[in-house]
């Protein structure tokens, strides 16, 4: 395994591609015993959403499935959720939009914080393992900015962390892959995703009970869904802002 001049590490050791092999085939079979679990019938329809009319036709179909064989798409929710989430496949909004279709607000709130969860921490784990060469040449800029952020904050780091996370301010996905080589403890990590992702969740699950009248994905986020995001984050770094005025 080779190294940089400055240290980086090019290369993966035997351990960290057996990690996150084991990662990939075991996402794989978990979709793959969901699929056997299901009743035989044409599933055709079965496809990740791109856009609001696939997911309607997702939403339609999935309708009756949801009330005879509620576990099965509980947990195949899930683990397509997860799966997305780890490998940073873009469409997770339109999940949570079917969450709201299909299960209501206050179970499709918990649904989609418990599965983005879990999925940001398996992503976490995994750029831990095997994702150092991909954010530094994804996102350099970024990862400067954010490691110097986290250092300066490391004192009130849910705070700051908590703010990212319900403000549009970073894409979750850098965060995600980002904060282990930036140094961001896992249960500060959890913490701040289970909290923090609750309102943005709160704001797409329930536009899923009106799927049918939304027009696009910006319908969602308008001013005052944004603003109402800010304050909440300005909230939540209060304690980091107040702590530097008094040192």
């Amino acid at each position: 395994m080779a190294e940089t001049g400055r240290g980086r590490r090019i290369g993966l050791t035997k351990g960290e591609v057996a990690g996150a092999s084991a990662v990939v085939v075991g996402s794989v079979l978990g979709l793959l015993c969901v699929y056997l679990s299901m009743p035989a019938s044409d599933y055709s329809f079965l496809k990740l959403p791109r856009n609001l009319e696939d997911l309607r036709i997702l939403r339609d179909h999935l309708e009756s499935y949801t009330s005879d064989y509620t576990i099965q798409v509980l947990v195949g929710y899930c683990i397509v959720y997860i799966f997305m989430q780890t490998f940073m496949i873009p469409g997770t909004i339109f999940m949570s939009l079917l969450a709201g279709a299909l299960f209501g607000v206050v179970q499709g709130v918990a649904l989609v914080v418990f599965a983005a969860t879990a999925g940001a921490s398996s992503c976490y784990f995994l750029s831990k393992l095997i994702g150092r060469p991909l954010v530094f040449s994804l996102w350099p800029d970024k990862l400067k900015f954010f490691q110097v952020q986290v250092a300066k904050r490391r004192k009130k780091l849910l705070n700051y962390m908590l703010f990212l996370r319900v403000t549009p301010t970073l894409p979750n996905t850098f965060i995600n892959m980002a904060s282990p080589i930036v140094d961001v403890p896992y249960h500060t990590f959890f913490l701040a995703t289970f909290i923090g992702l609750i309102p943005a969740a709160y704001v797409t699950v329930r536009a899923g009970l009106a799927l049918g009248e939304l027009r696009s994905v910006g319908d969602l986020y308008d001013f005052n869904s944004l603003a109402t995001l800010f304050f909440i984050g300005l909230v939540s770094v209060t304690p980091t802002l107040m702590s530097k005025n008094k040192e």
